[in-house]
């Protein structure tokens, strides 16, 4: 596998993921079990092993899967942190795990954040005594952190470190701010098994999903071992195994430069990589790349293909060209259903071919499919009750006094709360009226209305928390209704994976599910990326231009979204504001075309067209959807 340092399995999506992993832990326990001895088990938290927890919750319930014999240690937690708290790793291995299988809660240990600080250093000795004695780690399950941490072993941890209190480094705490509404609230320090303790365990299975660890996944497989990287000590364990989805793996040279590697089998789509790998390394236009070129770059074999560079890259060249879908060439008189997992996605992500499908004459509904409310801080609420109830006074009707009845209740819920906890069942309903209100106001902006708008409000978002509950067949249910009612033609979808708390792959996944079981033709299914990544050139079937104007525009529309303006609750990783991403993102595409030799466009939207779950060619996307009038 070239320069991978450990070995590496992709596998087609996150869940056959969590199944892989599940299953391995499910035989581990058996096998113990028939052993006559218990199995001791490492375990991490975050989203990435939720699924994992999920499967072996089922296992467990319906296939008698027996955990009385386990013993557990966790990697980690937050200091200070009561365990009773919503963010405290105790209480999310409770939720997800412990409290639906049979493990002895004497037989589970998860470090405790509440130790008084003068005996941190004693209890951490305690805890590596107690895996000791436990006979050590079977089974070490790991996520990866956007630093390259494995439990909260920071940059600079040694490889010689064991269970201790370190601080969080500033990467680690801006990604976690969304679990405590606020960096300021994320605790400095934590309690972190170290990089020995890891090391010491007899297997070790690490898990990582999205295009957000790509970058990551790749410095810890096939870079140098460095503390600055605490996930590249992997590299020495003998008994060491990468799990990735496909996004995971993008960065790594088999996927993104396999050429490299030596001779390959060339597809159309590999070929179109190569070409713009080798624009990009030589930092020449497509139609200026020569024959030495590409024999220069490994890609001999591939010109040798095409006789010379020439006919290679008017290929590319033509391909690239026919990506480009302005206005007269996108989709005209179809029924479209656009499904936006949050009250902003739409705007966001296709804010500028929302428009345009609109005045193509297309019968547009959006379809908001949570409610978003989670998002709102809780100032915006005593903003938009403070306006009610004054504009009630000030006009003389009677709902003045039940107005201020209510803001008076809503202010004694905010005073109980904590950063973090749910909010009261009043606040959450206020809370929804606001992004929907939003929603349509940003709606307006592209020329539809609240008519032209679906809230959906899946039940498995309906938690209240940052934590949501899994995608059901409920959820499923309400999206195939929406279908059958609508019948569209045409379905857009979120296709950006690295939403942090998962809400667009459980929504896309909830799409892809009611597609499958539509009774009507199946509609052509549009994939569109929102807040946090944008299609490549190559990726993308289709390449929405936008000028300046229509830029500003869809900004525009996505100012009224007030509630995530200037400051988002739940920014990710990325600190600039939605519409700033936006603007980079659609100015950065159209760029990349223009060093590629295409027309220099002021900006552009990327979007996928997919057929049986796989990426449709632009010349194959069926002429009966796209207007071929200029």
């Amino acid at each position: 596998m070239g320069p991978e340092k450990i070995p590496v399995v992709i596998m087609k999506d996150h869940d056959a993921v969590s199944l892989a992993i599940a299953g391995r832990i499910a035989d581990l326990v058996r096998k113990r079990a028939h052993e006559g001895r218990g199995a001791v088990l490492g375990l991490a938290t975050g989203s990435t092993p939720l699924g994992v927890y999920r499967e072996l919750v089922r296992m467990h319930r319906e296939e008698g899967l027996d955990f009385s014999n386990v013993v557990t240690f966790n990697l980690d937690e937050y200091f200070p942190m009561d365990p009773g708290r919503v963010q405290s790793y105790s209480h999310f291995m409770r939720t997800h795990l412990f409290d639906h299988v049979n493990v002895p809660p004497s037989q589970i240990h998860i470090p405790r954040g509440d130790v008084p600080r003068e005996d941190v250093e004693r209890y951490c000795a305690e805890y590596e005594e107690a895996i000791q004695r436990a006979g050590g780690i079977d089974l070490q399950i790991l996520g990866i952190g956007r630093s390259g941490h494995v439990g909260f072993n920071e940059p600079g941890s040694s490889r010689m470190s064991r269970t201790r209190l370190l601080h969080l480094d500033p990467v680690t705490r801006a990604d976690a701010a969304s679990d405590f509404f606020g960096e300021e609230n994320v605790p400095l320090e934590a309690i972190t098994t170290g990089v020995a303790t890891i090391l010491a365990a007899r297997e070790i299975a690490l898990i990582a999903t999205g295009e957000h660890k790509a970058k990551v996944v790749r410095r810890a497989v096939e870079g140098e071992i460095h503390p600055d990287v605490a996930a590249t000590f992997l590299q020495e364990h003998a008994g060491v195994t990468v799990y990735l989805d496909p996004s995971a793996a993008a960065e790594l040279t088999r996927v993104r430069t396999p050429w490299v590697l030596g001779a390959l089998e060339w597809t159309s789509e590999r070929e179109l990589d190569a070409v713009l790998w080798l624009s990009e390394r030589t930092d020449k236009p497509i139609l200026h790349l020569s024959t030495a070129d590409y024999r220069d770059h490994h890609l001999g074999g591939l010109v040798a293909k095409h006789g010379s560079a020439g006919p290679l890259n008017g290929r590319a060249f033509n391909t690239l060209i026919a990506k480009i879908r302005g206005k007269s060439k996108l989709p005209r008189g179809e029924r479209i259903l656009v499904f936006s997992p949050h009250p902003d996605d739409d705007v966001i992500s296709m804010g500028g071919a929302l428009r345009k499908l609109v005045e193509n004459g297309n019968r547009v509904t959006v379809a908001y499919q949570t409610s978003g409310n989670i998002a709102v801080f809780d100032d915006e609420v005593r903003r938009y009750l403070s306006f009610t109830m004054r504009t009630a006074e000030a006009l003389g009707l009677d709902e003045g006094a039940t107005f201020r009845a209510l803001a008076e209740r809503v202010q004694a819920a905010f005073d109980r709360k904590k950063p973090g906890d749910v909010d009261a069942q009043e606040v959450q309903v206020l809370k929804k009226l606001i992004r929907e209100t939003e929603a349509v106001a940003a709606l307006e902006a592209t020329g539809l209305g609240i008519a032209d708008a679906r809230f959906l409000d899946m039940p498995f978002y309906r938690t209240g928390s940052v934590e949501k509950a899994p995608l059901s067949e409920d959820d499923v249910d309400v999206v195939s209704a929406l279908l059958e009612e609508l019948r569209p033609t045409i379905v857009f979808a979120a296709g950006d994976l690295s939403d942090p708390h998962g809400t667009h792959r459980m929504c896309l996944r909830a799409v892809e599910q009611a597609l499958e079981r539509f009774s009507g033709p199946p509609p052509q299914l549009w994939l569109y990326r929102g807040a946090w990544q944008e299609w490549s050139v190559a990726e993308a079937t289709v390449l929405v231009p936008l000028s300046e104007y229509e830029l500003r525009r869809k900004i525009l529309a996505i100012f009224r979204h007030q509630s995530q303006k200037d400051v988002a609750p739940f920014p990710g990783p990325d600190p600039r504001e939605f519409w700033q991403r936006v603007e980079t993102r659609n100015r950065e595409t159209a760029d990349c075309l223009r060093r590629l030799g295409l027309p220099a466009y002021y900006a552009m939207e990327a979007y996928q067209v997919l057929v049986d779950g796989h990426p449709l060619a632009t010349a194959n996307v069926p002429t009966a959807h796209l207007s071929v009038t200029t």
